[in-house]
């Protein structure tokens, strides 16, 4: 294997190319991609990872590909679109070996290709180490969900459970034992088929990912939505590994499961009178709390309601 600089960008790409499946329509062999037409209006967005934030110690570099395209798909679930191709635009130092790029485009792959996606294309260029990437989905005539539309009386409901990627980060990082999973941080899964299900619902009034934790979440749900909410922590759907760590680091079960991020769970809100149409659809949901009149959110304790906090990490 040679360094990115010595290879040159041209001999990279073609070397990608050979890695990646082949898309629908036009990918990455011209100027720009051409993707069939969709069905229902298209939805995009973008983010980006870079090693300095988002490579935590034992991750491989293809489970930072595999995030870099998992962080995008988890935005378009959130509004209940779902994921047909990605464009990734890679920086890296020019010292690196060309391998670890081979295997973040592989990572890339393998997470579009779990959800129905291809990678269209991108860019590869000089840098400190990050991926930026636009995901590019369809809402398939499905209404999309949006964080402006909770309303007092709604009930809160988080799919899935939280906080194990929480526990893994720490679990790896002070080297404690004990049976921790590690995927929920290495490899995280967006809930495309819960955001799907729950847009089809027709009950759902607002939503977001929680990629930057349930506080986080749900502050941006209060701010768009112009609501309060109180959210209870009896109810908290308690994720793989959180005893473990908090029993031999002291690190609170809330920090973990309402601050630290990095579950892809979607948070939402739902009129009552409709949960019937929730349960039709066979998601798997848990309710937390409900929407109340005010700007923020807050945390019951047992009877004893604060406004939610930042965390302390």
């Amino acid at each position: 294997m040679v360094s990115l600089q010595e290879l040159g960008e041209r001999e990279l790409i073609r070397n990608i190319l050979s890695i990646i499946r082949r898309p629908p329509g036009l990918g990455p062999c011209d100027d720009s991609a051409l993707m069939p037409p969709m069905d229902g209006d298209v939805v995009a967005c973008t983010d980006s990872v870079s090693f300095e934030r988002h490579f935590p110690k034992g991750m491989t570099y293809k489970e930072f590909g595999w995030t870099a395209a998992a962080v995008n798909i988890s935005d378009l679930a959130a509004m209940g679109a779902e994921p047909v191709g990605l464009l990734a635009a890679v920086m890296m130092p020019g010292d690196l070996d060309e391998r670890p790029v081979y295997d973040m485009m592989a990572g890339m792959d393998r997470c579009a290709e779990t959800f129905g996606a291809h990678i269209y294309g991108g860019d590869t260029k000089p840098g400190q180490g990050a991926i930026a990437c636009t995901a590019i989905g369809s809402l398939r005539g499905r209404r999309p969900m949006l964080r402006s539309g909770a309303r007092p009386g709604d009930a809160v409901a988080v799919t899935g459970s939280l906080g194990s990627a929480a526990a893994g980060f720490f679990s790896m990082d002070r080297g404690i034992t004990g049976d921790v999973p590690l995927s929920p941080l290495m490899t995280p899964v967006p809930r495309v088929d819960e955001g799907a299900a729950l847009s089809g619902s027709g009950a759902v009034t607002s939503c977001i990912d929680l990629s930057d934790g349930l506080a986080e979440g749900a502050r941006s749900i209060c701010g768009a939505s112009n609501v309060g909410m109180d959210i209870h922590t009896e109810f908290l759907p308690e994720g793989d590994g959180v005893e473990t760590v908090h029993s031999e680091l002291g690190i609170t079960k809330e920090e973990m499961m309402l601050y630290w991020g990095g579950d892809y769970e979607l948070l939402f809100t739902f009129s009552k009178d409709k949960i019937g149409s929730l349960y039709d659809r066979d998601v798997e949901f848990s309710i937390i709390g409900k929407v109340t009149e005010g700007d923020a959110p807050h945390i019951n304790r047992g009877g004893t309601r604060t406004v939610m906090g930042n965390g302390r990490y």
